[in-house]
C-alpha cells in the first residue's frame, strides 16, 4: 500500500511476434497484446504499456513493479545478429569451440550441420598462461602479450570480448588480469570473464556461454537502457525487474552484466504460471504448454515444481537432438523448445510432405491474413480457414485479419502442390504441427522416465487454447486446463516469480578426503554474492536459500544434485552426504555401489524472495451455460465440410457452468477450441476445464 492506494504491478513479456503487457491492481488485472517491433523493441512496449494504462485508467507513475522479459537475447544468438565478438583464451586452446565434445549428434549422417561457433576462428586470440586444476601459477600471465592484442582487436572491429582461460573456474586472477589490460586500453569494450558468467568446469561449455554473453550483451545493453531511459521519462517510478531463465527475478543491473540469463525469460514466466494453476487444479502431474506466434514450450511439471536444470541447447540444428545446438550452462527450467507457433511458415517438400516451421513470418509481414505483405501460409493462416478464429475479434480487434489471404496463401503453397482445397490444406498444415508438438511432448517425457498420459495440459499463449484439444487426443491426455488471461499466461508468470539469482562455482574434492573448510569456505563467499544481488531487490522481504552439489560416482562422466543442509559443514558431514547422494542415485537408478568413492565437483547456492503456490480451489456446483453469443462454420475434416457450432464468449460464462464440444470459447487474447471428443466447464477461479467426453 502506497499513500493508502492499492499497489499496481506490471509485466512485459516481449515475443518473436506478440508483446503481452499485464497490470493487476487490487484484484483486477487488465492486459494488451501488440504486435512486436522487431526493429527496436521498446517501442512495442511503449506501445503495449500505453495501452494497457489507458485501460486500467493508471499512470506509469502509479506502478510500483515493473517485471520485463523478453527474448530478443535468443532471437540474436539464432539469427546471428549480435556484436562482433572475440575470445582471448590460453595458448593451444583456440579451437575449443570448433572441437566441442568430438562427437556427432547423429553418428550415420555424412551431411551433418554443426552448429557454428559465434566467434569464427579469426577472432580467437591466444596467450600464454596457464593454471593448474588447483589454481597453482604453472605459467604467468603474458601481459604484453594481451596488451600487443588491443590493435588487431581495433583493426578487426570487435564491439566485445571474451576472455576464458583454463581453469579460471579455480581461480581468476589471470583472466581479472587481462580485463584490466584491455580495458585500460579501450574502455568502448563490452567485456565477458568466464569465471564470472560461468565458473565451471568443462572447457566447451564454460567458453560456449561466455561468448554468448559476449555477443548478447552489447544489443541488450543498448535496448534495456533505451527502455530504462523511456520509462523514466514516462514517469516510472516503481522498481524495474528483469525475468531470468531459471524463474526468478533479478536486477536491471544484473541483467546487463549477465544478459544470457535472459535467454528463455519468457517461457520461464509461463512456467511458473502452470506451477500454479496445477496446484490450483490439485494436478501434481502436468503438462505446460505455451504456443505462441513463433514458438511451441513444453514443459513437464512434477508435484507443482517445473524441473529445472544447470543446461540449455539454444539454435538446434536438428530440432529433437540432443548436441545439435549451441550449449549454454546457466540455470533454466527444462524445457523443449520448437518453432511451431502462430506464425511458423507451411511448405510443401520435394517429398511431397507437409512441413511446418521452424522458420517463422514473425509481426513483420506476419501471416497472410494479417494483410501486412506476407505471402507464405502459416499455423495461423490454418486456424482462421478452418473457422477457428473470429477474424473480427483476434487479438482483441486490434489485428483485423483477412481470410481471403489465408486461403488463396494455402491453397497456392500446399494445396496446389498435393491437389487439395484449401480447406484440406489447412487441415494438413493443422495436423503436422499438432503432431509435431505431440511428439515434442513424447520424447520429452520419456527422456525423463515419465508416462505423458498420466499428466494434465495447462495451455496458455495465443495459440495454445486452439490446439490443446487435439494434442491432448494424440497424447491420450484426459483433462485440460486453460487459465484466465491465457493469451498472455507469460506475463502474468511474471507477477508470481521470486527475485532469485543462482551461484555456482566448480570445486572438486572426494567424500574419503573431505575438506570441510574448504567447503565451508566456498560456500560462504558463494552465499555472500547471491545475497548481495538478491537484497539489492528484496528490501526487507525475508530470504530463502537452497543448497545443492553435482556429485558423482569416481569415474562416471556425469553428475546428479544432491541436497545440501543449510547450515555450515562438518566434517562428519561427510557421511551425511553420502546418505544423500546414495538416496539421490537409487531413487534414478534403483541401486547404489556401495564401495565406490563419490566426488563432488560443482556447488551451488540459490537465494530467493521464496513464494508459496496457492492452495486448492473447492468445488462449484454446476449450472447451465448462457445461450451462445452466435455460431461460427468450422470445417470438419471428416465431414469435409464447414458445420455450424456455438460460439461463446468467456466473460459470459460463470463457474459451474458445462458446455459440450464442438464449440469455441472466445476472449481478447486468444480463443479456446472445445473438440467434439471433449466438454469443458469452468471452476471455482474461473478456469476452462476441458475433459474428455
Amino acid at each position: 500500500m502506497t499513500n493508502g492506494r492499492k499497489t499496481a504491478r506490471m509485466a512485459v513479456d516481449v515475443g518473436g511476434t506478440f508483446t503481452d503487457v499485464v497490470v493487476e491492481q487490487d484484484g483486477k488485472r487488465t492486459t494488451a497484446k501488440v504486435l512486436t517491433t522487431a526493429h527496436a523493441p521498446e517501442e512495442g512496449v511503449l506501445e503495449g504499456i500505453d495501452a494497457v494504462l489507458a485501460s486500467a485508467s493508471l499512470a506509469l507513475a502509479d506502478i510500483d513493479l515493473l517485471i520485463h522479459g523478453t527474448t530478443l537475447a535468443t532471437n540474436s544468438i539464432i539469427e546471428r545478429t549480435g556484436a562482433r565478438t572475440a575470445l582471448i583464451t590460453t595458448e593451444g586452446f583456440r579451437d575449443v569451440l570448433d572441437i566441442a565434445y568430438e562427437t556427432r549428434y547423429d553418428q550415420y549422417d555424412v551431411f551433418i550441420d554443426k552448429i557454428a561457433p559465434l566467434v569464427p576462428r579469426y577472432l580467437r586470440y591466444t596467450v600464454p598462461e596457464r593454471l593448474s586444476v588447483g589454481g597453482e601459477t604453472l605459467k604467468a600471465l603474458d601481459e604484453e602479450t594481451v596488451h600487443n592484442l588491443l590493435p588487431k582487436l581495433e583493426k578487426d572491429g570487435v564491439e566485445s570480448v571474451a576472455i576464458g582461460f583454463l581453469h579460471a573456474y579455480v581461480d581468476d586472477r589471470h583472466e581479472q588480469r587481462a580485463r584490466d589490460i584491455l580495458r585500460a586500453g579501450n574502455p568502448n569494450f563490452s567485456i565477458t570473464l568466464s569465471s564470472e558468467v560461468c565458473p565451471e568446469v568443462r572447457e566447451y561449455e564454460r567458453f560456449t556461454t561466455a561468448t554468448a554473453n559476449a555477443y548478447v550483451q552489447p544489443l541488450m545493453a543498448r535496448y534495456l537502457s533505451r527502455l530504462k531511459v523511456a520509462l523514466d521519462k514516462r514517469g516510472l517510478a516503481g522498481a524495474l525487474f528483469m525475468m531470468t531463465s531459471g524463474g526468478g527475478l533479478t536486477t536491471l543491473e544484473t541483467a546487463v552484466r549477465f544478459p544470457i540469463r535472459l535467454v528463455e525469460s519468457g517461457p520461464a514466466g509461463g512456467a511458473i504460471l502452470a506451477s500454479g494453476v496445477a496446484a490450483q487444479c490439485r494436478a501434481n502431474q502436468a503438462l505446460s504448454f505455451d504456443m505462441g506466434g513463433t514458438t511451441a514450450k513444453i514443459c513437464l511439471i512434477e508435484d507443482y515444481t517445473p524441473e529445472s536444470g544447470r543446461s540449455f541447447e539454444v539454435d538446434r540444428q536438428a530440432r529433437f537432438d540432443k548436441g545439435s545446438g549451441l550449449p549454454l550452462r546457466i540455470p533454466v527450467i527444462e524445457m523443449v523448445e520448437i518453432g511451431a507457433g502462430g506464425g511458423s511458415i507451411a511448405s510443401v517438400d520435394a517429398l511431397q510432405q507437409i512441413l511446418v516451421g521452424p522458420r517463422s513470418a514473425g509481426s513483420n509481414p506476419g501471416p497472410a491474413c494479417y494483410d501486412r505483405g506476407g505471402e507464405l501460409p502459416t499455423v495461423t493462416d490454418g486456424d482462421v480457414a478452418l473457422g477457428r478464429i473470429d477474424p473480427a475479434l483476434f487479438a482483441g480487434g486490434k489485428v483485423r485479419l483477412a481470410p481471403e489471404r489465408a486461403a488463396a496463401a494455402l491453397a497456392r503453397a500446399v494445396g496446389e502442390p498435393l491437389g487439395l482445397s484449401s480447406e484440406m490444406a489447412a487441415y494438413g498444415v493443422i495436423e503436422m504441427v499438432d503432431e509435431t508438438m505431440a511428439n515434442a511432448a513424447r520424447v520429452h517425457a520419456i527422456e525423463r522416465g515419465k508416462v505423458i498420459g498420466d499428466h494434465t495440459i495447462i495451455a496458455f499463449g495465443g495459440a495454445a487454447p486452439l490446439h490443446a484439444a487435439r494434442l491432448a487426443e494424440k497424447l491420450g491426455i484426459a483433462r485440460i486446463v486453460v487459465p484466465t488471461n491465457a493469451g498472455v499466461g507469460s506475463a502474468v508468470g511474471f507477477l508470481r516469480a521470486p527475485i532469485a539469482y543462482e551461484v555456482v562455482r566448480s570445486r572438486y574434492m572426494t567424500l574419503r578426503d573431505f575438506d570441510v573448510d574448504q567447503a565451508n569456505a566456498l560456500l560462504d563467499a558463494m552465499q555472500a554474492e547471491a545475497h548481495g544481488v538478491v537484497r539489492d531487490g528484496a528490501g526487507d522481504r525475508p530470504l530463502s536459500e537452497r543448497r545443492i552439489a553435482y556429485m558423482r560416482y569416481r569415474g562416471q562422466g556425469h553428475e546428479i544434485v544432491a541436497p545440501l543442509p543449510n547450515r555450515k559443514l562438518t566434517a562428519d558431514d561427510a557421511i551425511l552426504l553420502k546418505e544423500i547422494y546414495d538416496r539421490e542415485y537409487s531413487a534414478l537408478y534403483r541401486r547404489v555401489i556401495p564401495e565406490a568413492d563419490i566426488e563432488i565437483l560443482t556447488w551451488a547456492i540459490t537465494v530467493s524472495t521464496g513464494g508459496e503456490l496457492p492452495g486448492a480451489l473447492g468445488e462449484v456446483a454446476p449450472c447451465a451455460p448462457p445461450a451462445a453469443a452466435g455460431r461460427r462454420a468450422v470445417f470438419d475434416p471428416e465431414a469435409n465440410a464447414y458445420t455450424q457450432i456455438a460460439l461463446y464468449r468467456r466473460e459470459d460464462l460463470a463457474p459451474g457452468m458445462r458446455i459440450a464440444g464442438p464449440a469455441i470459447i472466445a476472449e481478447d487474447e486468444t480463443s479456446t477450441f472445445v473438440s467434439a471428443r471433449f466438454s469443458a466447464t469452468l471452476n471455482q477461479a474461473g478456469y476452462i476445464v476441458m475433459e474428455r467426453q
